[in-house]
């Protein structure tokens, strides 16, 4: 069993900053990718950003490329996503998604419950 603690999300005006986290627990083997994902209220779920084990790879969407960062802290199991100067269009509830191993031949993709993230105009 995995279990995903989204924090972070809320209210804020656009041009504001917000800090999401998501910390993995439970009986788990390795950790690859993390990654966070939105759906906007009618639209489809999409990447935001992800990031590779060693933290030497990212990867961001057009919409979020130099305004967010994600990070990661593997002694903690932990995923952030920094996002910065943030508009209306970035509202939208913000999933975790984890990805490894839970033994070395049981893999594991868990998602977090989500986060509600709201940018007032």
């Amino acid at each position: 069993q995995v279990q995903l603690v989204e924090s972070g999300g809320g209210l804020v005006q656009a041009g504001g900053s917000l800090r999401l986290s998501c910390a993995a627990s439970g009986s788990i083997f390795s950790i690859n990718a993390m990654g966070w994902y939105r759906q906007a209220p009618g639209k489809q779920r999409e990447l935001v950003a992800a990031i590779t084990s060693s933290s030497s790879g990212t990867n961001y969407a057009d919409s979020v490329k130099g305004r967010f960062t994600i990070s990661r802290d593997n002694a903690k199991n932990t995923v952030y996503l920094q996002m910065n100067s943030l508009k209306p269009e970035d509202t939208a509830v913000y999933y975790c998604n984890v990805r490894g191993l839970l033994r070395s031949w049981i893999s594991m993709d868990s998602w977090g419950k989500g986060t509600l993230v709201t940018v007032s105009s």
